[in-house]
């Protein structure tokens, strides 16, 4: 069985990334997405919050599981027998990043490796601090997450909103 593991913090997941694991859970069996939780970082949505909302938008896929992740990447797909990481990039920015990232990874094991995937074209602009910044903003988000999404962020705004 072939196993991947796309990991991210997802704070929101935004159609970049749904476009991602859209195209990336047909390489797999099974594909893990994992909300990663970081205690350093500050997000927008707890890692349970992220969790529940990633599963909502990602229920039709059925080779789709989402889990929380406090392990570094490698080690978690030792684990779970996951032979490759799933990475999205949008821009040659990203991947410089990546390309570190994943010579980093190799390192640790080379039982891992990494696939890219190039997001789908209309969403290479898009990131979850961009969201983030235009619902803080009181912007549209509808065209960039789902709805479950934009209702989860009205309603974290609507608190901090005079």
């Amino acid at each position: 069985m072939k196993i991947g593991f796309y990991p991210g913090s997802f704070d929101p997941i935004t159609f970049g990334h749904i476009d991602i694991v859209a195209r990336g859970r047909l390489l797999f069996d099974k594909l893990y997405v994992a909300i990663s939780n970081n205690p350093n970082k500050k997000t927008m949505f707890s890692a349970e919050e992220r969790l529940q909302l990633v599963r909502e938008a990602l229920k039709d896929f059925p080779n789709v599981d989402v889990i929380l992740s406090d392990k570094l990447t490698v080690q978690h797909c030792i684990e779970l027998g996951a032979s490759h990481v799933l990475r999205g990039l949008r821009a040659v920015t990203d991947y410089d990043y990546e390309f570190q990232l994943t010579n980093f990874n190799r390192h640790i094991s080379h039982k891992i490796d990494t696939v890219f995937l190039m997001t789908e074209g209309k969403y290479s602009f898009l990131s979850s601090s961009s969201v983030r910044e235009l619902a803080a903003f009181g912007g549209d988000v509808t065209p960039f997450v789902p709805a479950n999404v934009k209702a989860a962020m009205d309603q974290k705004y609507q608190s901090v909103r005079p």
